[in-house]
């Protein structure tokens, strides 16, 4: 299990990103007070996002994203073109929808409405 994945986001768009991530299922939780900086948590069923706010800022790199899968894939997708985000469909390699879009900060971020079935052990 993968417990965070830390992105970081031009210090003007944490509000943003933030909010990108509430759009996904995800709800801020705190950051522990050992921790400095202006960094913000986001959760969802035990996996949390990191935001880091990183000033000068730096692009992405080519190629990196997080995929994420989301409840009620249509519905999702839906609420996040409404708020601005473009979705780009992607191959049902499983034969479920998915797409990429990108959050404030300029992380790809790839919707999965299912995850690909779990290996069978040998």
């Amino acid at each position: 299990m993968i417990h965070h994945v830390a992105i970081d986001v031009p210090a003007g768009e944490l509000e943003a990103a933030v909010a990108f991530w509430g759009l996904l299922g995800y709800d801020e939780v705190p950051v522990p007070p050992t921790l400095s900086g202006d960094w913000r948590w986001v959760e969802r069923a035990g996996t949390q996002i990191h935001l880091r706010p990183r000033e000068p800022w730096d692009a992405v790199a080519v190629g990196w994203h997080v995929a994420v899968v989301v409840d009620r894939y249509d519905e999702t997708a839906r609420a996040l073109e409404d708020a601005g985000f473009a979705i780009e469909p992607g191959t049902e390699h499983w034969g479920e929808p998915r797409g990429k879009t990108t959050a404030p900060g300029g992380a790809t971020v790839e919707l999965m409405a299912a995850p690909p079935a779990p290996r069978q052990p040998r």
